[in-house]
C-alpha cells in the first residue's frame, strides 16, 4: 500500500491561523477564556482534518478518506485549479475522472510518482498535465 498526502498551500495556512488565532487571541485579552478555549478546539480539529486528507493506493482501489474507486475504472487524470469543495488542500490539483461520470479533485504532494504508480496498474489512463 503506497499513501500519498496532499500537498498543502502557504496561503491557506494562513488564512486559517488569521481566523481562528484572532478569537482566541481575542479571547485571552478580555478574559472571555471559554471563548479562547472554543476555537482552540476548532483549530485542532482543523489541523486533524488536515492530517487525515491521505490518498491510498492499496492494490487496485484507491481510497480517498472513506470513498474506494477501482483504479481499472480510472478514465483520465487532468490537471485544474477547480476551487470546489474536495479532499485537497491546495488549489494546484488533478481530477480523476473514473465510472462513467464520477470525478474526485486531489491534491498529492507527489504528484508525478501517484500518476505512475496508477499507470502501472491500470496504463490505460488518459493522462493531460
Amino acid at each position: 500500500m503506497k499513501v500519498y498526502r496532499s500537498k498543502i498551500d502557504w496561503w491557506l495556512i494562513i488564512i486559517i491561523f488569521v481566523v481562528f488565532c484572532y478569537p482566541i487571541i481575542d479571547g485571552i485579552l478580555t478574559k472571555e477564556y471559554l471563548l479562547s478555549l472554543v476555537f482552540a478546539g476548532i483549530l485542532f480539529l482543523v489541523f486533524l482534518m488536515f492530517k487525515s486528507i491521505k490518498y491510498k493506493i492499496d492494490g487496485d482501489k484507491l481510497k480517498i478518506w472513506t470513498t474506494k474507486i477501482d483504479i481499472h475504472a480510472i478514465k483520465k487524470i487532468y490537471s485544474t485549479h477547480n476551487p470546489l469543495s474536495s479532499p485537497a488542500l491546495s488549489l494546484d490539483r488533478i481530477a480523476v475522472v473514473y465510472n462513467k461520470y464520477d470525478e474526485v479533485l486531489i491534491s498529492p504532494k507527489e504528484r508525478e510518482d501517484f500518476i505512475a504508480e496508477l499507470l502501472k496498474i491500470n496504463p490505460n489512463i488518459e493522462v493531460k498535465l
